[in-house]
């Protein structure tokens, strides 16, 4: 077995009874850590908005996510010590939690996991990095749902046109990205090009690829990491 790649264990058995869930455990959390965190739930969110096995059970716990992390992830974080801020940030979590576990992830997932396993980099950063440039890929697949996590997101969209909404979305997922801190590229961080095949084919077998919107080849998964190097 290749002991660099990350590997997901999908099981009904380990999901738990009950789950307590109390924002003052969150509090020893840096900014960053608390931005890299945030940003991962959000990304859980519009993977499971935007998943091939959504049902509309699941749209409304994403885009309940979509809209309690916006509101609130940027404020929480400059306001470390504001336990209602961050409450509503951890319900935010639990509603994408409650999404993603019944329709799994996408390429954002699957590509993070394989930099974790291979490189070793932090997943919420490596998922943040990652998500604007694989909902670029995905958003001709289904772009009316990416307009409704951008309508989520509180972005004024009515009246532009497709390609404006599409400039819109992404522009509003890049700058959420940035104001919550995290600004680097995986080049910054590590990554090589020369690393691009190996994460690309660990990426392309990872269950989380299986629910993507869009069926990429290894090829598509290596573009979009050089995009994002």
């Amino acid at each position: 077995m290749n002991r660099l790649c990350k590997i997901a264990i999908i099981s009904k058995t380990v999901v738990p009874d009950v789950a307590i869930i109390d924002p003052i455990t969150t509090t020893t959390m840096d900014s960053y850590l608390t931005a890299c965190t945030g940003m991962d739930a959000l990304v859980h969110a519009v993977e499971a908005y935007v998943s091939s096995a959504n049902s509309p059970l699941t749209d409304l716990h994403a885009l309940e996510a979509v809209r309690l992390l916006s509101d609130n992830l940027l404020k929480a974080i400059a306001a470390p010590d504001d336990i209602e801020l961050r409450d509503l940030v951890m319900r935010g979590s639990m509603s994408a939690g409650l999404a993603f576990s019944n329709t799994s992830l996408g390429a954002v997932h699957a590509m993070a996991h394989s930099l974790g396993g291979l490189l070793d980099l932090p997943h919420g950063e490596c998922n943040s990095i990652l998500l604007e440039h694989v909902m670029a890929y995905n958003f001709t697949k289904e772009p009316e749902r990416f307009g409704s996590i951008g309508r989520a997101m509180g972005l004024e969209l009515k009246g532009l046109t497709a390609i404006e909404e599409r400039q819109a979305v992404l522009g509003g997922i890049a700058e959420m990205k940035v104001a919550a801190g995290i600004s680097c590229s995986l080049g910054e961080r590590g990554v090589k090009t020369a690393d691009v095949p190996q994460l690309a084919a660990n990426a392309i077998a990872d269950p989380c690829m299986v629910t993507n919107p869009r069926k990429p080849v290894q090829r598509d998964i290596e573009v979009i990491y050089e995009e994002a190097l």
